[in-house]
């Protein structure tokens, strides 16, 4: 039976990860803090962008490719950091990194990734981010940078939203700290995941390899807090600076909420901007991503680079986002749901669903460039 017939949406994907990850893997890879209350004003924001279906247009061809930070990518969305993959599916990195090299999307490495930056960057090619949680000493700083450039990463992605750890408290309730410690309960859950146990066997325990090689002293204070918090700092806009000095390359800076805020940015000469509420794991009083879009394509004017994530999960979410001003989408759990249903080789088929229904949406709305989305917007009258 083919992958289409079996798993034809990403909930099909979400529902065999579900099955197939130990329970404490799974808390960690769907939970947001608190009530959870962003995730469903993220799907009711994305529901709630409508479109005029167009008829008697001919044959519509659509053409997925566009442009962005100076690069051609051949589809319109790619792949978001996800802090310890290689615990929600060993050797994640490598095959999200492989997967998006193929695709051509971008896809983003986590400063708490499982694995390090010299052996997922020559992986991804052409189309590896590296993601920065901003630490402390500017010597580690550069040398984290450093290191990041000379593996192959072109794009940097400063994540500025995490002032300090959240709750997310069903991970305090599945006793989860990072890297795991295990327990009898979660021996048993393991037991019960075979794939995944027998995975992580020939993997090695999951740990956060960039942070640790910096770690000194000190432990975390929490069961959500890991090594990676001891080194963080909370920036502001003269550690942005420090930041611009020591990188290169483009720069988009991730977790902005705020018009003003991304005007600055821009003003600041910073690429672009990654519009983003942390998929609810930070703040659940947040509004959700595609209700502060508007206002700040608004803010940063046209042809400004503008990426946003937040519980995509379809190529209609993808045109969605397009409609409301996003050059770009980005998805982070999906790619790991897609993991942890079919291992390897899940993440190709997640791009192929996000393709296929892109395709098809497009079609329906009789345009050939995502970008052409808002044409087609539906507005009450």
């Amino acid at each position: 039976m083919s992958l289409d017939l079996r798993y034809p949406a990403l909930s099909d994907l979400k529902a065999a990860c579900r099955r197939r990850v130990p329970g404490f893997v799974w808390e960690y890879l769907d939970s947001a803090t608190g009530r959870e209350s962003v995730r469903a004003r993220n799907r009711a924001a994305l529901d709630a962008v409508l479109f005029r279906p167009a008829v008697l247009r001919g044959q519509i061809v659509p053409d997925l490719a566009c442009e962005l930070l100076g690069q051609r990518f051949d589809v319109p969305f790619g792949v978001a950091p996800v802090g310890m993959s290689g615990l929600i599916w060993p050797g994640a990195e490598a095959a999200l990194a492989r997967t998006a090299s193929e695709v051509g999307m971008p896809y983003c490495l986590s400063t708490v990734a499982s694995r390090l930056p010299e052996e997922i960057g020559p992986l991804a090619q052409r189309v590896g981010w590296f993601q920065l949680y901003p630490p402390k000493d500017p010597g580690i700083r550069r040398d984290i940078l450093a290191r990041a450039a000379a593996s192959g990463f072109g794009t940097l992605v400063l994540t500025v939203d995490l002032p300090g750890p959240s709750r997310r408290e069903r991970q305090l309730r599945a006793r989860l700290t990072v890297p795991p410690r295990l327990t009898p309960g979660m021996l048993a859950q393991i037991a019960r995941c075979p794939a995944w146990a027998l995975a992580t066997a020939r993997s090695g325990r999951p740990r956060l390899r960039l942070m640790e090689s910096y770690a000194t002293a000190g432990g975390p204070a929490d069961s959500t807090a890991h090594v990676g918090y001891l080194l963080r700092a909370a920036p502001d806009w003269d550690y942005l600076r420090a930041v611009r000095a020591d990188w290169a390359g483009p720069m988009v800076i991730k977790g902005v909420m705020e018009p003003e805020d991304a005007a600055r940015l821009k003003a600041e000469g910073v690429d672009g901007v990654w519009v983003s509420n942390h998929g609810g794991r930070q703040f659940d009083g947040a509004p959700a991503s595609l209700a502060v879009l508007p206002a700040i394509r608004t803010a940063v004017g046209p042809g400004y680079p503008l990426l946003v994530d937040g519980d995509i999960e379809t190529g209609l979410d993808i045109l969605r986002a397009c409609a409301l001003g996003a050059d770009f989408a980005m998805l982070g759990r999906g790619w790991h749901y897609a993991l942890g249903a079919l291992g390897q080789g899940g993440p190709a088929h997640l791009a192929h669903l996000l393709q296929a229904d892109l395709v098809a949406n497009m079609v329906q709305m009789g345009i050939t460039r995502p970008q052409e989305a808002e044409v087609r917007r539906w507005r009450a009258s």
